[in-house]
C-alpha cells in the first residue's frame, strides 16, 4: 500500500517515454559541460542508467528535465574526474616513453648502424628478399609468385634472414661492447 506522502511511481513505459522525450534536452545541457558529442552521449546513458535505478524517487508532479539534469550534471562530474586522471596517466606514459626514447637513443643508433652493416654482408638474392618484403612492401604471395616459389619457402627464408641478421647485431654489440 502506498504511502500518501510518497509520490506514485512510473511505470517502464511511462519513464521510457519521459526519459525519450528529454534525452535531447540532457543531450544539450551535458555538451555545455562537456563539449565532445561522443563523450556527452556516454554520458547521457550513463544518466538513463542513474535514472532509472532511482526512478522510485522521481515525483511525476513535477517536470522531469530539471531532476534528470541534476543526475546528468552529476554524471558529468565523474565523468570529467575520471577524464582528467586518465588524461594525467596519457601524459605520465608519454613522459616516461620519451624519457626511455631518449635514453635508448645511442643504443638503437648503433644497432641500426649494425642492422645496415648486417645488410650489406648478406647475398644479393637475401637482400632482394628483405628489400621486396620489407621496403618494397610487396606481399610474400607476390615475392612467391615472382621467384616462382613458394609462399612457405619465401616464409622461411625471411625467417631465416631476420635470426641471421638478429645474430649478427648481437656480435656487432657485443664486440663493440
Amino acid at each position: 500500500m502506498d504511502r500518501p506522502d510518497k509520490p506514485p511511481s512510473l511505470s517502464q513505459e511511462q519513464f521510457m517515454r519521459l526519459f525519450l522525450q528529454s534525452e535531447r534536452e540532457i543531450l544539450r545541457y551535458v555538451m555545455a559541460i562537456v563539449p565532445n558529442v561522443a563523450d556527452a552521449r556516454d554520458i547521457v546513458q550513463e544518466t538513463a542508467l542513474a535514472l532509472w535505478k532511482r526512478i522510485d524517487k522521481y515525483d511525476p508532479a513535477r517536470p522531469f528535465i530539471p531532476w534528470a539534469c541534476r543526475f546528468a550534471l552529476n554524471e558529468a562530474r565523474m565523468f570529467l574526474r575520471t577524464d582528467g586522471r586518465r588524461r594525467r596517466l596519457r601524459d605520465e606514459v608519454a613522459g616516461l616513453l620519451e624519457a626511455r626514447r631518449v635514453e635508448i637513443a645511442p643504443e638503437l643508433d648503433a644497432r641500426r648502424g649494425h642492422l645496415q652493416d648486417c645488410l650489406d654482408r648478406l647475398p644479393e638474392e637475401q637482400r632482394g628478399l628483405i628489400r621486396s618484403y620489407y621496403f618494397d612492401d610487396e606481399t610474400v604471395p607476390m615475392i612467391a609468385a615472382k621467384a616462382g616459389r613458394t609462399t612457405e619457402a619465401i616464409y622461411k627464408a625471411l625467417q631465416r634472414i631476420r635470426a641471421a641478421l638478429e645474430q649478427c647485431i648481437e656480435r656487432k654489440s657485443l664486440a663493440e661492447a
